[in-house]
């Protein structure tokens, strides 16, 4: 755990202090157990950012006279314009992976029932996802997962599912914005400019109301993620799918049974998402459909991930059968071509549903 190349740590949360050679510290288990920054080489000064008493969770209720409402049908279905008065999250960089766990255990989260929001159910398998003990979840940070970049990173995972939007703070006393699957472009690598701060993640209440699904799979049972997809039903016959681990960065698909929606999309000449400011590339909810379309998707990077956790050949027929499983469940009265996958659960870690 020592880093012999630091000469001196100070309590700071200010970029405008930062100077060549620093390195934020938030919960230290990634820089301390490889010591040194993986992301930037090795640090002469630490500025620890952990006494900054930014809150790790703050909900932001928009203006609405109704906190929450229900269907004619009852419950919530999980489609946006269903949904009025939901709050949106805002997770702090320093918060606890043990605060946000925590989370998702709360009957009133935000101040509404907790059925409300069925998109919490993705924090437990994403929070398992790191295959650590409950010393290193009081330790870690959510923000420092992120920064850190490693395409197994689960927070990656979970806020480019849930579209969070990073707050970052730069040096020269000004703050921008970017989303979470377009911040991180490889191992280690993210664009953060040096100096460069997160200060939080902002989470769209949409995004919490609407079904989730979860898949996640690894060469050995509780091992580093190989694949992790997550799934969020946008509509009653579209879904957003988001590709990790077995990528280099997020890749975000929509996908749809609507013809019109595809023909739409690619009349606009819609593009996938793959770490530059384009949106999500639609396409058809069917199992070749989404095997071509990811395909073609990881053929506009660097390929598939290959590390001693997966060789990219199997990466590739993991995350394509995990696809299918998601489409199956999220769109089971629409989507083709995936009859194979329904019912079927590949992986060690799933979504447990709240009778909340």
């Amino acid at each position: 755990m020592d880093v012999t190349s630091v000469d001196e740590v100070l309590m700071c949360a200010d970029p405008r202090q930062w100077r060549q050679g620093d390195s934020w510290l938030a919960g230290g288990t990634v820089l301390y157990s490889y010591g040194t920054d993986i992301t930037r080489g090795a640090p002469t000064r630490l500025l620890d950012i952990t006494g900054a008493g930014w809150p790790p969770l703050t909900w932001h209720h928009p203006p609405s006279s109704r906190p929450y409402e229900r269907t004619p049908e009852g419950p919530l279905t999980g489609t946006t314009r269903e949904v009025e008065g939901v709050p949106a999250l805002e997770i702090a960089a320093t918060c606890r992976i043990a605060e946000l766990r925590a989370l998702a255990d709360e009957p009133f989260p935000g101040g509404v029932p907790r059925a409300t929001l069925p998109g919490l159910a993705l924090i437990p398998p994403a929070c398992d996802a790191f295959v650590a003990s409950w010393k290193i979840w009081n330790v870690s940070t959510v923000g420092g997962n992120v920064a850190t970049g490693l395409p197994a990173g689960p927070m990656i995972s979970l806020l480019s599912g849930w579209d969070a939007t990073a707050v970052i703070l730069c040096p020269d006393g000004t703050e921008r914005r970017t989303p979470v699957a377009e911040l991180v472009v490889g191992p280690a690598r993210t664009r953060l400019a040096d100096g460069e701060l997160i200060r939080s993640f902002l989470v769209p209440g949409d995004a919490l109301a609407q079904t989730p699904a979860f898949r996640r799979i690894s060469l050995t049972e509780r091992g580093r993620s190989a694949a992790l997809l997550i799934g969020r039903r946008t509509s009653a016959s579209s879904l957003r799918l988001t590709v990790t681990a077995s990528t280099f960065h997020p890749i975000l698909l929509d996908v749809t049974a609507d013809p019109g929606a595809v023909a739409a999309a690619g009349a606009a000449g819609a593009a996938v998402r793959t770490g530059r400011t384009t949106p999500a590339r639609t396409v058809r909810a069917d199992g070749a459909a989404w095997r071509d379309a990811i395909d073609a998707a990881v053929a506009r990077t660097r390929g598939w991930y290959d590390d001693i956790h997966g060789e990219p050949a199997w990466r590739r027929l993991m995350t394509h059968r995990l696809g299918e499983e998601i489409l199956a469940e999220l769109l089971p009265e629409s989507a083709t071509g995936i009859d194979d996958a329904i019912g079927r659960v590949t992986g060690d870690l799933r979504i447990e549903r709240s009778t909340l």
